[in-house]
């Protein structure tokens, strides 16, 4: 006997909340401190992909029904191997930040969007409006890891610009893993409004059209 996804107590809304609380964490992590060190930056990372894999990983048997678990668990793996790498403190280096979160947001970015490409097809032949809806969602978030990469690859790991403020009587130095932290944060955060939007937004029930019914209607037609 099949689930229906209407049976279900958990729907792709409700993961798509529980990321946003956790890139919004992130996010407020980054923006809330004055550290932004490799360290510091791999630590948020590693938590913060850690967890997202392990909700992907729980959604693949509570969200989605059987036939597509598939592409959540793949990002669930992605996300956890980039956690667990970065959470390892005796390799925490500018190099290895850049490495890892450059890998990720390709990867993943590039893995989400195929999977929303891929079911837009889908849904546009047989699927509902939440369903094309959920499917450019993915496309969104996945092109978001995409700008992730290519714009930390543009930072380069060793920068540093000296700057003098006359009111503070202090020198200080911007550095290009400081630049690479903060555009983490600022993905994070778009990431937790954009999906926090998708999340709460309404959805519109479209009847279900049973093939008895169908075909009762066009045998109708004919005899008419």
């Amino acid at each position: 006997m099949s689930t229906s996804p209407a049976a279900r107590t958990l729907e792709v809304r409700h993961l798509q909340i529980a990321r946003a609380v956790l890139a919004a964490l992130a996010a407020a992590m980054i923006t809330f401190s004055s550290d932004h060190s490799a360290s510091y930056g791999l630590s948020v990372f590693s938590g913060f992909t850690i967890t997202t894999g392990l909700v992907l990983l729980i959604s693949a048997w509570l969200v989605f029904p059987s036939g597509r678990r598939a592409p959540a668990i793949g990002l669930a793996v992605l996300d956890l191997i980039a956690g667990m790498v970065a959470g390892v403190p005796l390799i925490r280096t500018p190099e290895l930040f850049f490495v890892v979160v450059i890998a990720w947001g390709v990867v993943t970015g590039f893995a989400e969007a195929s999977i929303g490409w891929f079911a837009r097809r889908t849904a546009r032949e047989s699927g509902t409006a939440q369903e094309r809806s959920e499917a450019r969602d993915a496309i969104t978030v996945g092109a978001l890891g995409l700008v992730l990469g290519v714009a930390l690859a543009f930072v380069p790991a060793q920068y540093a610009l000296r700057y003098h403020i006359d009111e503070a009587h202090q020198t200080f130095v911007l550095t290009g893993i400081t630049i690479g932290v903060g555009i983490l944060g600022a993905y994070a955060a778009i990431v937790a409004v954009y999906l926090g939007i998708a999340g709460f937004s309404p959805r519109r029930i479209e009847p279900e059209r049973h093939p008895d019914a169908a075909t009762a209607g066009e045998e109708s037609g004919r005899v008419a």
